[in-house]
């Protein structure tokens, strides 16, 4: 499956905030997913990979 980036990412969640709230329970789930990938991926995304040379960081 292809992996979404942080510009899709982001792009969706701001899709749901235009959208409004919902109480729908697929919506709900979706969105919290969302937003847990949206910040794995921005967390990634910002990792400076010379900070993990000699096994200072785990990935």
């Amino acid at each position: 499956m292809h992996e979404l980036t942080l510009e899709e990412l982001t792009a969706l969640l701001n899709v749901f905030e235009r959208a409004g709230t919902s109480r729908d329970g697929v919506e709900s789930d979706l969105l919290t997913r969302l937003k847990a990938a949206h910040a794995e991926r921005s967390e990634l995304e910002s990792l400076d990979f010379d900070d993990c040379l000699g096994g200072a960081c785990k990935l």
